[in-house]
């Protein structure tokens, strides 16, 4: 027994070492991995360092970094918590891209090795021939272009052969508890991956239970472990997906992502193909040409049973089918394509594919077996490059490659009682495992450009950062320069830049109206870009766009602190991102008049819905009249073309509702007070009813001193906490700079906790007749019930535990009617 489990590990290892070696071969060489780490992945584990080290400004349940303050604990299941990703903070942060590489490698390798585990458990058959199997699974394209650079997508990886085996153990009637906790690790690594592997495990738990011969009774039994199981595992994971979905539905919606269509049958055979990548959205499904090989061969293989060989030929089938057809593909990913990509879940689907290899691999596909997947192959081959670009080194891998593999099963056919021509077999089908792999790697890590920040620029700019730092009295804003779209998690700053499924709707507008600008639909911000805006977040130092060799110049400003006091009776307007401004300020700062078409195709004014400017190379004018020696900014928010004024030009990129333009500065107003501003489009596009506002210097730092007279004297900012101290006998509406996202509670001079009252999006607290002090407080929507279900549960799990340990120390129960037998025999 003991040597049969030094075996199973050796053989498990091995698979491991040689997924992470080939991942690891395809990254040095092409010098790159997946696109997607360097902007998500390295920020979100450098906070994760900071975190670890007691240098974050929070702490798991609140982010004080990004979006000028936004909840974290949704953020965190869903990013963080592949348990890989932890040790990483034992390296030093400048790091960060050597840490996520090496947990994409860790995650990688465990994935092959529970799969070549579960290969053993799926059907007997060599040792060596199951290590390669396995290994096209741990490098199949899905991993190579999508979960390379993405580990907490990653984690999928795992979880679909840790639930194949929980499977294997319901079927086997065994381990209940054990199952219950490896659902719940998987459910708690990444819930939207977790799904998709549960789906997967289902299918192929119903597989194994009708494809052999069982009793009905045998099957109720085993289906009731599988439900009960899977259903106590999820319920122990109940703070992350109670705390996930609370925060899913305060998130800013995602843009309008167009379905993926009907790609056609050429383009969806060509993504079975090995190192094959285009333009159009398709599912990465390739598991090489071995893989390939022997699922073509699956229906003709004869030594399988024709009741196997039916039920896995249909589920396949059917799981393709879910591939191609648009409504299903939206189930997939929960009704809506995700921005990301439309086809996040092609894991599952090569996850069975690679199964469904074995079973015929572990059966020793014959001649006939193998001509038939021959064939099959080529006639993929031949109608996807009739119908979708097929690269040079796929035809490589499939002429080649195929070559290799075909020889090297037919010798294992003939000649496999013959241990070197085995052996001999066994080697070619490893290098072409391998050769594979790392040649589709190769190309799938140059399909896309290098999103990695350099790390010299990133150790220049977190000193940057963290010489400007003054919190709580004040933020050190990495933007509105950025690197990536998180740089306060990659930075360690307090910025308004923040890219996460989980941006609360309220960050995001909040931002939005006060002239910061968002894409992707608002579900990833910017600092603001302004002095008046700059001034209403606390910034003290930022960051601004700057010469080279790190491309930005650090900038200090006087500023009020986080918290300020608004009079009573101040009104609110919202007619412009300018009004907005001076509202939350509460000091009139800006001249912003409508401005007056003066040349070019005349533009059309839809009240305050904003102008509609043509389209055109001449230009369309427009005129401001403001105070002379002021500073004139532009609003194009959803404009589309070139703008120039006072000397400065630039382009707009405006998409409504996907990209929002920050406001922009254009230069000083000449001594005639005339603001000249000429806009430039390719098609009709809109702009603010008056998207142009001039600042009073003087007036701003007026406002500033007021604000810093009246406002806290002093600011305490706990991981989730705040606290300020007023003047004495305050009045009026205490201005916290904090979006008022749900889950703030805040008390007045430590008097009852309540929710805030918003204004305009920020936190506000009303002081009443007088006040001197408030305390507000975070805690996520959704832990509370989340950690009731899971304490619950447990309590149930362990009693479980405790049965089952009784049950096997009890003897062993002796039938009634043998012991009377065995009474008789003693007379």
């Amino acid at each position: 027994m003991r040597s049969e489990r030094r075996r199973e590990l050796l053989v498990c290892g091995v698979a491991a070492g040689l997924a992470m070696s080939g991942f690891a071969l395809a990254a040095v060489v092409r010098g790159r991995w997946p696109a997607g780490a360097g902007a998500v992945a390295v920020p979100y584990h450098a906070h994760l360092w900071d975190l670890l080290h007691g240098q974050a400004s929070g702490d798991l349940l609140f982010n004080w970094n990004s979006g000028y303050g936004a909840p974290f604990l949704a953020d965190f299941f869903a990013y963080l918590m592949n348990p890989f990703s932890w040790p990483t903070a034992l390296l030093p942060r400048s790091q960060g891209q050597l840490a996520v590489l090496l947990v994409t490698l860790a995650t990688i390798g465990l994935g092959t090795a529970l799969m070549a585990h579960l290969l053993g458990r799926l059907h007997p058959g060599p040792h060596w021939l199951r290590v390669f199997t396995a290994v096209g699974y741990g490098l199949c394209a899905w991993v190579l272009d999508v979960g390379g650079g993405a580990p907490m997508w990653l984690w999928g990886l795992v979880s679909l052969p840790l639930l194949g085996l929980v499977g294997d153990w319901c079927l086997h009637e065994r381990r209940w508890v054990a199952g219950a906790l490896c659902v719940a690790l998987a459910w708690a690594g990444n819930l939207y991956t977790a799904a998709l592997a549960t789906l997967i495990a289902g299918l192929l738990f119903a597989v194994r239970l009708f494809a052999t011969p069982r009793t009905v009774r045998h099957r109720a039994r085993a289906t009731g472990r599988a439900v009960t199981l899977t259903l106590t595992g999820v319920l122990l994971a109940s703070p992350v997906l109670f705390v996930a979905v609370r925060a899913a539905g305060g998130a800013q919606p995602e843009s309008p992502v167009q379905s993926p269509g009907p790609a056609g049958l050429g383009g969806h055979l060509a993504e079975l193909l090995p190192a094959t990548s285009g333009g159009q959205p398709l599912p990465d499904v390739a598991i090489g040409v071995l893989g390939l090989l022997l699922v073509c061969g699956l229906p003709f293989n004869r030594r399988v049973r024709v009741r196997e060989r039916a039920v896995w030929c249909t589920a396949l089938l059917l799981v393709v089918a879910t591939f191609v057809w648009t409504p299903t593909v939206l189930v997939w990913h929960g009704l809506a394509i995700p921005a990301g990509g439309p086809y996040r879940a092609a894991f599952a689907l090569s996850g069975l594919l690679v199964l469904a290899g074995w079973v015929s691999l572990a059966h020793r596909p014959d001649r006939l077996t193998l001509a038939g997947g021959a064939a099959l192959v080529a006639a993929v081959a031949a109608l996807a490059a009739a119908r979708h670009p097929v690269h040079a080194s796929t035809w490589v891998l499939l002429g080649v490659g195929g070559a290799v593999v075909l020889a090297a099963l037919l010798l294992l056919d003939r000649r496999h009682t013959d241990r070197r021509a085995s052996a001999l077999a066994t080697w070619m089908l490893g290098g072409a495992v391998l050769g594979n792999a790392v040649w589709s790697g190769y190309t799938a890590f140059g399909a896309t450009p290098d999103d990695s920040v350099p790390p010299s620029a990133m150790r220049a700019g977190h000193a940057a950062v963290r010489a400007g730092a003054d919190w709580p009295d004040g933020r050190s804003d990495p933007g509105p320069h950025a690197y990536t779209p998180n740089d306060p998690l990659l930075l360690n700053g307090q910025g308004g830049g923040y890219s996460s499924g989980y941006l609360p709707t309220v960050t995001a507008l909040l931002l939005h109206d006060l002239g910061a600008g968002w894409t992707a639909g608002g579900r990833q911000t910017g600092s603001v870009t302004d002095p008046v805006g700059q001034a209403l977040f606390g910034v003290v130092a930022h960051l601004d766009d700057g010469p080279p060799p790190h491309g930005f110049a650090a900038v200090r400003a006087p500023a009020p602190p986080l918290v300020t006091v608004l009079p009573p009776g101040a009104r609110t307007g919202t007619s412009s991102v300018w009004a907005r401004q001076e509202s939350l300020l509460g000091s009139q700062v800006y001249d912003a008049p409508l401005p007056v078409p003066a040349g070019g195709p005349a533009p059309t004014l839809h009240g305050t819905s904003g102008w509609s400017v043509p389209g055109g190379t001449e230009g369309t004018v427009f005129t401001a009249a403001c105070t002379p020696g002021s500073t004139a900014y532009f609003h194009a928010l959803w404009y589309s073309g070139t703008v120039s004024g006072l000397g400065t030009d630039y382009r707009s990129d405006g998409e409504q509702p996907s990209t929002a333009v920050a406001v922009h500065r254009l230069g000083t107003v000449p001594a005639d007070g005339v603001v000249r501003v000429t806009l430039r489009s390719d098609a009709v596009s809109q702009v603010p009813a008056r998207p142009i506002g001039c600042l009073r210097t003087d007036a701003l730092a007026a406002a500033v001193t007021r604000l810093t007279a009246t406002g806290a004297t002093r600011v305490e900012a706990g991981g989730h906490t705040l606290t300020a101290a007023l003047p004495p006998g305050s009045t009026g509406t205490a201005l916290v700079s904090v979006p008022a996202t749900e889950g703030w509670t805040c008390a007045v001079d430590g008097g009852g906790s309540a929710a805030p009252t918003p204004v305009l999006g920020m936190i506000g607290v009303p002081l009443g007749g007088g006040a001197d002090r408030i305390s507000c407080a975070f805690r996520p929507p959704g832990l509370t019930e989340g950690l009731t279900v899971t304490s619950g549960t447990a309590a149930v799990l362990a009693l479980v535990a405790g049965f089952a340990r009784l049950a096997r120390r009890r003897p062993a129960h002796t039938p009634r009617r043998e012991r009377r037998r065995a009474a008789a025999t003693g007379r």
